[in-house]
């Protein structure tokens, strides 16, 4: 039997653990992916902690996997060995729930989700469901596709399904992982794009991404600066941080929206005067399918979007968790196999 290797967590909190086993066989609608690389995210937390319920320990963590298929279980249609895919977040649909029959398949009630509810990126092989693969064009490196398959349709999809349009203000809040995509995505869907962040530290970089303004929350009030630039249309708040997002809220032009995509437990405050006065509202934003996926990739590769990344090799996956984690990366740590 061939083995592969690949790190798992074997209860929560617990070590990462390089180990050996033996290599999956797809079932029927699955395929097995030769993984080549795979981005760390912020959320493999949830399976390393144990902040999600019913995590099946032991655990491979990873969502943001680039590779090629090696082969199909039974009753696949239209994917083939040698293919070359990504998963993310989203690891597959059923077609029979009430979300799935509406066509909300990212909300689908039985959705897997790589490296959380099944094995993960972090390893050789991956088993996931065909309805979870996604296209990667042939000219995208892997380690460059990994990420956008999470943070890359994180910020795409939100701003494609914003209701902005070309020509109009939308504020990026926070230069890091989510938001250095954004910024980039922005400029690029033709938006006159505004980065926000503390201190002046980022303002040269965010420029070099795309952004027209800059403005520093740590100086400046977000709200009152966006105001004068005539009222944001969008304000994407990739920062984990609900204060930032209350503060830049006052920023919303008539009929802006605020959409939330940092992960804070705190809540954002904003008054019902601000938002009945102007139209205005705030949402949150969930990735997108494996075709939203596709979407992403291709646009990224038509329209020269690349995250900014740091590679490691996978047996070195505990380190370039713990640096991703501690914020030392800039701005995405990804796991490479070697394949």
């Amino acid at each position: 039997m061939a083995t592969m290797r690949a790190v798992q967590v074997s209860s929560p909190g617990g070590d990462f653990e390089l180990v050996e086993r033996e290599v999956p066989e797809p079932g029927r609608g699955e395929v097995l992916v030769r993984v080549q690389a795979c981005g760390i995210c912020h959320s493999d937390s949830l399976a390393k902690e144990g902040h999600f319920p019913g995590v099946p320990y032991p655990i491979v963590p990873g969502h943001e996997i680039a590779g090629v298929i090696a082969s199909v279980g039974e009753d696949v249609h239209g994917w083939e060995p040698g293919r070359r895919v990504g998963v993310g977040w989203f690891g597959g649909n059923c077609g029979y729930c009430d979300p799935c029959r509406r066509g909300d398949l990212i909300g689908c009630e039985n959705m897997g989700i790589p490296g959380v509810t099944f094995d993960g990126g972090y390893a050789d092989y991956v088993v996931v469901k065909e309805s979870a693969l996604a296209s990667v064009p042939d000219d995208l490196a892997a380690e460059e596709a990994a990420p956008l398959l999470c943070a890359g349709i994180t910020t795409f999809n939100a701003l494609r399904h914003s209701g902005a349009r070309g020509g109009d203000l939308v504020a990026i809040l926070g230069v890091g992982g989510l938001g250095h995509l954004g910024i980039q995505f922005a400029a690029r869907l033709g938006f006159d794009t505004v980065a926000i962040a503390r201190g002046r530290e980022k303002e040269e970089l965010a420029r070099e991404l795309g952004a027209r303004h800059y403005i520093d929350s740590r100086t400046q009030d977000a709200a009152e600066e966006l105001t004068k630039l005539g009222g944001a249309k969008v304000v994407l708040a990739t920062a984990t941080s609900a204060a930032a997002m209350t503060a830049a809220a006052g920023g919303l032009g008539r009929h802006g929206r605020l959409v939330a995509l940092g992960v804070s437990p705190e809540p954002i405050e904003v008054s019902p005067m601000l938002l009945i006065g102007g139209d205005r509202s705030v949402a949150g934003h969930a990735s997108g399918t494996s075709k939203d996926s596709e979407d992403t990739l291709a646009f990224s590769m038509l329209s020269g979007v690349r995250p900014m990344i740091e590679t490691r090799p996978l047996e070195e996956a505990a380190a370039a968790y713990e640096k991703m984690m501690s914020g030392e990366a800039r701005f995405r740590m990804v796991l490479t196999t070697g394949a």
